[in-house]
């Protein structure tokens, strides 16, 4: 994209001309051009964090149309919708499609299609879904609020979520589950998903740098002119080698230390299982495949399909475990790249 082509965009932008949508695939285009963030919200007025929010949701609306949704549904997220459509950035696309149509025909806000895509997102984690919520995905909703009603001990906000549950429930052993609540005042204490161990890289100082070993003196200038440069890419400095494999390198923390078969990967914070950044961001995840035992303090990567995920559970699952989670490093905020290239300035 040339300037003449960005400045033209960006006024488009400002003036707000056309959908959400447009506004959408205008600051993705800006962004893929080189633009960031900070610089589109100086010459648009739309702030970084509603960048991400109707980038996201102009991809997942595309993703429904794909599949087929309802004139009534494309009509509605055509207009208005950005918030909801982000919610379901989560879940699968024939899961998308099921909640962008379930929040049309209920008139759901961006609360309650956040609360529509956490139910789906659970509710799809289940190894065995229970057979008293058989309609999908209206009942998967009420199991949402069936649960969390059983471990509330407080009545008022116990009776909030049985009617919300009770508005959902579509069938009639789904309304039967939630009706019994209203007599039965047991609470069932749930076990708490722990927190995940997340850090962030804080100053340039934590940032590690791969550095090449020549060897040990003596040696021969051909020697340390056959040394590779490492080629350093992306916000954790990977280094990458002939084949497939990467190298990247980690501060001496302590969690990093006590691995006995360290393997990092990379991934999005879209597909943890809990949420630890209010934008998507890349994270490098490390993980022991040492350690295969389930505990329920743990969040561990386990084997599902031929594909991996990031898990917790408060039982032992049946899927096979590959490895515990130590750590999630999310990279450092560079507020100023070039600063940290320049020599450092010491007070006399």
């Amino acid at each position: 994209m040339d300037d003449a082509a960005a400045q033209a965009l960006l006024t488009s932008l400002r003036r707000k001309e056309g959908t959400w949508i447009d506004w959408g695939d205008g600051c993705q285009r800006l962004q893929k051009a080189g633009l960031a963030p900070q610089q589109i919200f100086e010459a648009t007025g739309i702030e970084p964090i509603h960048q991400n929010q109707i980038i996201v949701a102009a991809q997942v609306f595309r993703s429904i149309l794909g599949q087929g949704v309802a004139e009534a549904v494309q009509t509605r997220f055509e207009k208005t919708g950005s918030d909801s459509l982000y919610e379901f950035r989560v879940l699968s696309v024939e899961d998308r499609v099921a909640a962008a149509e379930l929040v049309v025909e209920r008139e759901l806000n961006s609360e309650g299609s956040k609360d529509v895509a956490r139910a789906l997102k659970d509710f799809s984690r289940l190894s065995r879904p229970p057979e008293a919520f058989p309609e999908y995905p209206t009942d998967a909703v009420a199991y949402h609020y069936w649960r969390l009603a059983r471990q509330q001990g407080d009545l008022q906000e116990r009776s909030r979520l049985i009617a919300q549950g009770l508005q959902f429930a579509a069938s009639p052993s789904a309304r039967k589950k939630i009706e019994k609540l209203l007599t039965d005042f047991t609470v069932t204490k749930v076990k708490q998903a722990p927190l995940m161990p997340t850090y962030r890289l804080e100053t340039a100082s934590e940032v590690p740098r791969i550095v090449p070993v020549a060897g040990k003196m003596p040696m021969s200038p051909s020697d340390l002119q056959a040394v590779p440069m490492p080629d350093e890419e992306g916000v954790f400095r990977i280094v990458k080698f002939s084949g497939v494999g990467a190298w990247v390198a980690l501060p001496g923390w302590q969690a990093v230390y006590a691995a006995e078969d360290p393997v990092a990967l990379l991934m999005n914070t879209d597909d943890l299982p809990v949420e630890i950044a209010e934008t998507n961001e890349e994270v490098l995840v490390l993980v022991d495949r040492r350690d295969r035992t389930w505990n329920e303090f743990s969040y561990f990567l386990q084997e599902e399909n031929e594909s991996l995920s990031v898990v917790w559970s408060p039982d032992a699952p049946e899927q096979k475990l590959v490895g515990r989670v130590l750590l999630v490093l999310r990279p450092q905020r560079v507020l100023d790249e070039d600063f940290n290239k320049e020599l450092w300035q010491l007070e006399e």
